[in-house]
């Protein structure tokens, strides 16, 4: 299976209940980020993002609606990739849980358990939370006051025999699994919230249901539904063909398995972190290397809610589009996005700020006078770095030391899922340039003939780290650094892999000409609304 030359990345297959909004946008965003970045690094890589079909909650909207559940699944599930296009987003694949080779694979899952006797039928009688589809013992449903900790609806009591899942049988497991990965769930609070929750005991889960019939059937026993929660999760796997050895799914992608980051949405936290791993212990398959649950977004310092008009929908993110580009808005949810433990608010003069600080004044400022500079000095034509007393090297300004330790840095952050801190760490190279331009005064420079190979070489370093830097920063903007690239004259396809050799120091060859290039427009902030009905 995985080895260090295979990644796979994983969102949460997204329920088609649901219209797409800024939380399935913003997932699958930073696993297309990271997705990029480590195939220009030289990985192989299998994305994998999809939609979950399955369950009451699509059964009752099709009937209400008077349409089947499957025309319901095949209408959202067709929103849900027309989207994923729009975003341009690098999927490896689009998992549906109604699929025929998910069906057969969960139902042959489901057979290992049973046969490992970590399922049994028994009665149950509690308190089940519809909008999640989550069970809770009287102790947990009490300290939640009986409503929804997602949804604020009451929690309702349900009494029907089900088949479950043994998981207290894996409490001393699961423990000894958080002792010694500590980074199995992150960010640190993430996994001290499951932490805690294991400190209560672990209890016996409902495995099937009676109530609905829209889902798949136990192999054992029809009547019976897989529990959502217990087949959904299995949608990692499935996409894997890891249910049916020997097929062509399973030799073409087995050996992606196990998953480098399961990136998921804290609400849901529980089911992958301890279910999951529970699941794939029985089925004696190894386990995800990391689950990564990001927070929440709000919307102008408030929970989103359609009834207050602040909920960020496509219509929404449209306009941001529209009016800042796609890569801005890429960018905005990279860097401000609530990868860590609290949530972060998406609002019209932070975004302005943000295109304005980093991509207006920084990014494209640079590139700007970097590239006019060059054609206003040299005609466009790239000057050499060498000296007489060859590299200019200007106090503590060594450029091949510094673009290897940028690299190697963000190398690093993307290893730990921190794009954000990636993402900082290339922009850093980028004001790095500015700086020495404002030390080294070229503009001064070029009066004085004697100069002429100082700033030569001055103009060199800069527009070097500033490719560096395009190279880095292209994960989060692929468009803007490929029109960068277009007018420095370079061809380069991400695809080939092969990062760390072009952002080898000396890339740029002296005498190609380079165009003067204006990347993001200084505009004033538009008036734009949140809401679905603005």
């Amino acid at each position: 299976m995985a080895d260090q030359s295979t990644a796979y990345i994983t969102t949460p297959i997204y329920y088609v209940n649901d219209k797409p909004h800024i939380g399935h946008v913003y997932t699958t965003t930073i696993c297309d980020v990271w997705a990029r970045f480590m195939r220009f690094a030289g990985k192989d890589v299998f994305f994998l993002t999809g939609t979950d079909e399955h369950g009451i909650k699509v059964e009752k909207s099709a009937k209400e609606r008077g349409i089947s559940p499957q025309a319901l699944a095949d209408e959202n599930a067709a929103e849900f990739q027309r989207v994923l296009g729009d975003f341009d987003l690098t999927n490896d694949d689009f998992i549906r849980t109604t699929a025929d080779y998910h069906h057969r694979q969960v139902q042959e899952f489901v057979r290992k358990l049973l046969e490992s006797e970590a399922v049994y039928l028994g009665d149950f009688e509690g308190w089940y939370d519809e909008g999640q589809e989550e069970y809770y013992t009287e102790t947990k449903a009490r300290e939640l006051d009986y409503t929804s900790p997602v949804s604020g609806r009451p929690l309702v009591i349900a009494k029907e025999k089900n088949y479950y899942f043994r998981l207290s049988a894996y409490q001393d497991r699961m423990e000894k699994l958080f002792e010694e990965q500590p980074d199995f769930v992150r960010p640190e609070a993430r996994r001290n919230e499951v932490l805690g929750r294991l400190r209560e005991g672990l209890a016996d889960v409902p495995m099937s249901r009676t109530n609905f019939t829209w889902g798949i059937p136990m192999p054992n026993d029809p009547e019976h539904v897989i529990y959502v929660w217990i087949e959904a999760l299995m949608n990692y796997a499935t996409a894997l063909g890891l249910g049916e050895i020997g097929g062509e799914r399973y030799s073409q992608r087995a050996q992606y398995w196990p998953a480098t980051f399961h990136v998921i949405g804290k609400e849901i936290l529980w089911f992958h972190a301890v279910i999951w791993p529970a699941v794939l212990m029985t089925l004696e398959l190894p386990l995800p290397k990391c689950i990564y649950a990001h927070s929440f977004w709000i919307s102008e310092g408030q929970k989103m809610s359609k009834s207050l008009g602040n909920f960020i929908d496509l219509a929404a993110i449209d306009r941001y589009i529209a009016a800042y580009g796609l890569d801005s808005c890429r960018y905005f949810l990279t860097t401000q996005g609530p990868l860590g433990a609290t949530d972060a608010d998406f609002s019209a003069n932070h975004f302005h700020d943000i295109y304005s600080t980093d991509l207006v004044n920084t990014v494209g400022n640079c590139a700007s006078r970097v590239t006019a500079m060059i054609n206003k000095y040299y005609g466009g034509a790239v000057p050499s770095e060498s000296t007489a007393d060859n590299r200019l090297r200007i106090a503590d300004h060594d450029w091949p030391e510094i673009a290897r330790r940028t690299v190697g840095q963000v190398g690093a952050a993307m290893d730990r899922f921190d794009l954000a801190g990636a993402v900082a760490t290339a922009l850093g190279l980028i004001r790095k340039v500015d700086g020495f331009i404002n030390r080294t005064e070229p503009f001064k420079l070029a009066k004085d003939e004697p100069k002429s190979a100082e700033l030569g070489a001055i103009l060199y370093q800069c527009l070097e780290a500033v490719r560096i830097a395009s190279l880095l920063l292209w994960p989060v903007m692929p468009r803007k650094m490929a029109e960068l690239w277009q007018a420095l004259g370079l061809q380069i396809d991400p695809d080939d892999g092969g990062l760390n050799e072009l952002a080898a120091w000396g890339g740029i060859q002296p005498g190609i000409t380079v165009i003067k290039v204006a990347l993001f427009p200084r505009m004033e902030q538009p008036e734009l609304t949140t809401g679905a009905n603005a």
